[in-house]
């Protein structure tokens, strides 16, 4: 039987050349948008509106387009790590502090002390998301983003997804999300307290030029949205198609393959009104998110 490690390789193997195929897709559809760009059509694609679609779901405030532009020949981004370069601790302290906000919906910030990391059990957590378009399964990855995951499964047992809606649909080429985890449903709510980014994040030092490089978040990814380092609350994001993106969303699972048919049903019948960014057409809603 494969170990976690040689499954994660396997499936880091897979996503390499998912995106190799994609890239050469990207550059094929580039060649023939600037040819008809000749014509007078005029196709706006960057991670900068990436930024914005996920920056602005526990704020008020989104960050404008033009905070992070993306030329016309810059189509080969960096996929994220795999894992973390080195494991940590067997058990991690994290911190919870208030926001200053009303919770969307009462909640109880989680422990945060003695949270374990790893080992039988407690690496990889498998989550059942039943939604009222069909189940989504998520794999937790504990051994990356222990304090998100300790977050993560707090607000599940205290039942604060149960009946909330995804309130946030993208299908832009650079970013292809559903963003869920806000009970008020208007894309600023949270539990009443935030927490630090974690992976990977954690894995550049502040002042790295990587921490800002747009990256690739692969086709299956389970990321936290935010409003900016160390704003972490309930919002999460599942990536349905590669999106570029900052590595300053933390991943802490994966999606498997039936919650990715899942999603591509929701992705398929588009943003209610037509456009590329807003609510599902398909209207979508957590009934129930529980560890399996």
């Amino acid at each position: 039987m494969a170990s976690n490690a040689q499954r994660r390789q396997a499936a880091k193997r897979k996503l390499e050349r998912q995106l190799e195929r994609r890239a050469e897709r990207e550059r094929k559809r580039r060649r023939n948008t600037i040819a008809l760009s000749a014509l007078g059509a005029v196709v706006v694609i960057g991670a900068g509106v990436a930024l914005w679609a996920v920056n602005s779901g526990d704020d008020d405030t989104a960050t404008e387009a033009s905070d992070l532009e993306v030329s016309e020949t810059e189509f080969d981004y960096a996929a994220l790590p795999a894992g973390r370069s080195e494991p940590l601790p067997e058990t991690v302290s994290c911190s919870y502090p208030a926001d200053g906000r009303e919770p969307a919906k009462p909640a109880q910030p989680p422990r945060t002390e003695g949270i374990v990391t790893s080992g039988e059990n407690n690496t990889d957590i498998s989550v059942s998301v039943q939604t009222t378009q069909g189940n989504i399964g998520l794999v937790l990855h504990n051994d990356d983003s222990p304090c998100t995951v300790n977050s993560f499964l707090s607000l599940a047992s205290q039942g604060y997804f149960d009946d909330t809606p995804c309130h946030r649909l993208t299908t832009s080429p650079s970013l292809q999300v559903l963003q869920c985890g806000d009970p008020s449903g208007t894309g600023t709510g949270g539990p009443g307290y935030q927490f630090a980014n974690e992976f990977p994040t954690d894995q550049f030092s502040a002042d790295d030029p990587a921490a800002q490089e747009p990256m690739t978040y692969p086709r299956g990814t389970l990321a936290m949205a935010n409003a900016g380092p160390g704003t972490n609350g309930s919002q999460f994001f599942l990536v349905y198609g590669d999106s570029v993106l900052p590595p300053q969303y933390t991943v802490f699972g994966t999606v498997d393959e039936t919650g990715l048919a899942t999603l591509d049903a929701i992705a398929a019948a588009g943003v209610a009104g037509g456009a590329a960014d807003g609510a599902p057409a398909a209207e979508t809603k957590l009934t129930s998110v529980r560890m399996d």
